[in-house]
């Protein structure tokens, strides 16, 4: 039988003043943030933006992870994203002068802030429309919400095989 430390979070049980119908994007993204730090705790910062046979470098991946998280929940809020949020965008995936623990800093912060936003979400207001993009394409507080969870996800998956290749030994 594993310890509660050592499952994962969902299994862990219901995150104080989340609301339940949130619980598991909260669940989602706090896995995510824990699996990254083990996954990425001795990744060497010289290989941060290689890209083996052409696939988006870990680098890219943890700035995007940090990026489109803080997006979509600007999106969830109904508000557009800021220059600063599509400086950040335009920039993502350009080589910085950034160590891996530089960018894991960030993306727990932004995990963070998540978690407060969805603590701070009413779930009667899950099915608002909110419009994504300049085009305003129509979506709802809880799409964008579960969609920030599911495309965390993604990406952390192609982080873990992505640093998995660069570190293998030969």
């Amino acid at each position: 039988m594993t310890s509660p430390e050592t499952r994962e979070v969902w299994l862990r049980g219901p995150l104080p003043d989340m609301p339940a119908l949130l619980q598991p994007a909260a669940h989602a993204l706090l896995q995510a943030r824990e699996e990254l730090q083990t996954a990425l705790a001795d990744f060497p910062d010289p290989l941060l933006w290689e890209r083996p046979a052409g696939v988006a470098s870990v680098g890219f991946h943890l700035q995007h992870l940090t990026g489109v998280l803080d997006r979509l929940l600007t999106y969830a809020r109904g508000e557009q994203l800021s220059s600063e949020q599509l400086a950040y965008l335009s920039a993502e995936g350009q080589p910085a002068d950034l160590s891996v623990s530089t960018l894991l800093l960030r993306f727990g912060q932004q995990v963070d802030k998540a978690l407060d936003q969805l603590r701070q979400t009413d779930e009667q207001t899950l099915t608002d429309v909110r419009g994504v993009g300049r085009a305003q394409i129509p979506s709802t507080v809880q799409g964008l919400l579960f969609h920030s969870a599911e495309h965390t996800m993604r990406h952390l998956g192609q982080v873990l095989v992505t640093a998995k290749v660069l570190t293998a030994p030969e």
